[in-house]
């Protein structure tokens, strides 16, 4: 609500000062194009006087003879005395003209002088460019108060050609449109600037340099410590620009009550938001304090009811449905301590029907004996490598699951020469253990699963002699090893393969023969026990061909946190 508030009145105060300022612009405009036609009018008036005095036949004549090379006398040049007295009459504020002649010497007034070191060449060389127009200058080197402008005279007898030049000096407050830049909040300035930054339509002391205001872009700028909205407006005849400078105080002080009223409401309606919180917020938190406090009492032990009235729809769904909870906690406990004593019951039975491993183990090492004493050595070997077995995969419960990979290679071993034993000339196998990777922890049994499905689905769907291969070897991936599982049965076409994936990622089962669970299992204890070591762990990949066999590959790190002795193991069994 805060943020809302904050936003919409930020938003509403600027677009509202943005309208103002381009009205107050507008307005501005509108004040310089005023300024701008009461400037050309001014400078009308000097330039008509200005073309009256080149135009007058005294001075066409004076200035005819001097191009003619006739000396102007005094008295010819005290002459002008009257006429220039006279056009000066009609325009008190141009302080005085300069007559010269075409070679740049002062022929009016009666003193020494001389047009180039009067001003600067390149107003001279405008004017004779300009053939008759009037060329403003600018502030006067000899007087800061005064303007200069300066004509070239046109002799109308001798065609038009250049006979010489005048100049006039018109007072700075001639050309003041306005008030002068006071400082004062209250209106407008309209200033009148050269392209140098000089202020000209004054007679004040010059304020600062201007060029910034006359560079700058922006609509608001500032100018001796004070914010104000400029409009800027060209004159084509003196190519000097009119500044309207408008303080930006001024401009938007209807903003102030804007701000004010933007400022009231929002402190309204934070306290009007601030008590209806704390209301709404009671009503809502009552209600869930009673409630937490019964779930307080439920987690000691105490599962009763919320029993607390409850005003609002949402707040009373919530109590009705944890008294439903609790309701059913209680008949669930009800029936899970039975339960408890029932299984207890159970159990008891259980532990006293079991048979000791250790019985079992004794019984086949008598076994072994017996024949061993009858002369049954083959037997013998055999009841020996069950033992073996049986005592690998029950072993202690009270040990650790994870072995070495030599020991889990032995245990394969054993088993494939159990297989040996009842499929005959049916079974060759060998066993190959790289011995960098006899130490690598491994889980118990993950390896004998693949080869009994290998004897299973490929050696004895074959016709003839069947081959499974176990080799382990260290992985081209530094820190794994890698462990093959390969036979030469009749492998699988495509969408059995697809399958088979399918029911290693939990689909159905695709076996027809055992109860399908053993690659299950072996897939899901590898990402179980290695998922965390590597992000892109794949489990097992299996590659098979109709009538090329299968061949399983899967990679498991070496740093299983377990440290055993290496030892080399590589055997075969028959027909290697």
């Amino acid at each position: 609500m805060l943020i809302i508030i904050v936003v919409s009145g930020a938003f509403v105060y600027d677009r509202v000062s943005s309208l103002l300022k381009n009205n107050s612009e507008r307005h501005i405009q509108q004040t310089a194009v005023q300024a701008n036609g009461r400037l050309d009018a001014l400078i009308g008036q000097i330039d008509s006087l200005t073309e009256q005095v080149a135009n007058h036949p005294t001075v066409q004549q004076l200035l005819l003879e001097e191009l003619n090379g006739q000396k102007v006398s005094f008295n010819q040049r005290q002459s002008l005395l009257k006429i220039v007295s006279s056009y000066q009459a009609y325009m008190p504020s141009v302080g005085s003209l300069e007559l010269y002649t075409a070679d740049y010497r002062l022929l009016f007034p009666i003193k020494d002088g001389s047009l180039s070191t009067r001003i600067n060449g390149s107003y001279i060389s405008e004017a004779n460019v300009q053939k008759g127009r009037l060329v403003w200058i600018g502030v006067d080197p000899n007087d800061d108060q005064s303007l200069l402008a300066i004509r070239q005279v046109s002799l109308m007898d001798r065609w038009f050609s250049r006979g010489g030049y005048l100049m006039a000096r018109i007072q700075r407050s001639y050309f003041q449109l306005n008030d002068p830049l006071s400082g004062s909040d209250s209106g407008e300035s309209i200033l009148l600037v050269s392209d140098d930054g000089q202020l000209l339509g004054s007679s004040e002391a010059p304020v600062a340099n201007l060029l910034p205001l006359l560079h700058s872009k922006d609509q608001t700028v500032s100018f001796q410590d004070k914010e104000y909205v400029q409009v800027k407006l060209r004159s084509d005849k003196t190519n000097w620009t009119l500044l309207v400078l408008t303080p930006v105080s001024y401009v938007t002080k209807g903003i102030s009550v804007l701000r004010t009223v933007l400022l009231v409401s929002g402190a309204l309606g934070t306290m009007l938001f601030l008590i209806m919180s704390f209301v709404l917020s009671t009503m809502i938190t009552r209600p869930i304090m009673h409630l937490i406090r019964a779930m307080r009492k439920s987690r000691l032990g105490v599962l009763t009811p919320n029993l607390q009235s409850v005003s609002t729809m949402e707040l009373r769904e919530l109590n009705n449905t944890y008294n439903g909870m609790i309701t059913n906690m209680n008949d669930l406990i009800r029936v899970v301590y039975e339960k408890e004593v029932l299984q207890s019951r159970t159990e008891l039975k259980a532990l006293q029907a079991q048979i000791n491993p250790h019985f079992l183990f004794n019984t086949l090492e008598a076994f072994n004996w017996s024949l061993e004493e009858k002369g049954e050595e083959e037997l013998a070997g055999l009841v020996v490598v069950m033992s073996r077995l049986f005592r690998y995969i029950i072993g202690n419960p009270n040990m650790d699951e994870w072995v070495t990979l030599g020991e889990e290679v032995e245990q394969v071993r054993r088993y494939l020469q159990i297989m040996e034993m009842r499929m005959g000339e049916r079974l060759t196998w060998n066993v190959e253990l790289a011995p960098q990777a006899a130490a690598v922890p491994v889980p118990k049994l993950l390896i004998q699963p693949i080869a009994e499905n290998a004897i299973l689905h490929g050696v004895e769907s074959r016709v003839g002699s069947g081959l499974v291969s176990v080799v382990v070897q260290p992985s081209l991936r530094q820190g794994w090893t890698t462990i093959t599982v390969s036979d030469n049965g009749p492998g699988m076409d495509a969408d059995t393969l697809q399958a088979l994936y399918n029911s290693l990622e939990g689909g159905p089962s695709i076996s027809s023969k055992g109860n399908g669970v053993g690659l299950v299992n072996v897939q899901r204890r590898l990402k179980l026990y290695y998922g965390r070591e590597s992000a892109d762990l794949q489990g097992m990949m299996i590659d098979s061909k109709p009538s090329q066999g299968t061949a399983i590959t899967f990679e498991i790190p070496n740093n299983g946190g377990y440290t055993y002795e290496p030892g080399q193991q590589n055997d075969s069994g028959r027909g290697r």
